[in-house]
């Protein structure tokens, strides 16, 4: 994996341990070789995990846009792509990428998490997803993602998309080894 589009909060918490979170995921992935491509903006996680990779001499690609420019402080000191729209700015980031990591965030990287999964599903892209189940944030959200597999809405061959581990040093290891899944595209009809 050269590069991987980082998702994460543009927001600041209260708790400090998700920014030291970012910054070490961060400097991590620049040690490591990996390139991040990342939201574009300076505050919150997206702001620490750029930072701490720029400090560590990583590659930095930011892709942000134009609504968010000025709301986000977009981060002029990486390479920026400033783009019109999200549907844009995630096209980027699949292009740019060679798998997905998401830390935690809100609504927009829920909205990035579940493209990236059911852009696998279709056969848009066949690269690793990864969540980095730090302090059991995302226990809920992997709880909920099996349960709609229980119930039947996750296709058997697809409930092996997200990765998730606690570990960052895990987490990368697996999706280095990742294996593509049968996209839908791919299936004969009588296992849709």
């Amino acid at each position: 994996m050269k590069r991987l589009a980082v998702y994460c909060g543009s927001a600041t918490p209260a708790d400090p341990r998700y920014i030291d979170l970012a910054r070490e995921v961060g400097s991590t992935l620049a040690r490591q070789g990996i390139g991040v491509v990342y939201g574009g903006g300076k505050l919150g996680l997206m702001g620490a995990i750029a930072g701490s990779a720029m400090l560590a001499g990583g590659e930095v690609i930011g892709v942000i846009p134009e609504a968010l420019v000025k709301g986000e402080v977009a981060n002029y000191d990486c390479e920026l792509t400033i783009v019109s729209d999200m549907h844009e700015r995630k096209a980027a980031f699949t292009r740019l990428s060679d798998g997905f990591l998401v830390l935690p965030g809100g609504v927009g990287t829920m909205d990035e998490l579940w493209e990236a999964v059911s852009w696998a599903q279709l056969g848009y892209h066949n690269k690793p997803v990864g969540i980095l189940n730090a302090f059991g944030f995302y226990d809920g959200l992997l709880e909920f993602n099996r349960h709609m597999a229980e119930v039947g809405f996750v296709r058997p061959a697809h409930q092996g998309i997200i990765m998730a581990e606690s570990e960052l040093d895990l987490l990368l290891t697996r999706m280095a080894a990742h294996e593509p899944i049968t996209p839908i595209t791919s299936m004969n009809p009588d296992a849709l």
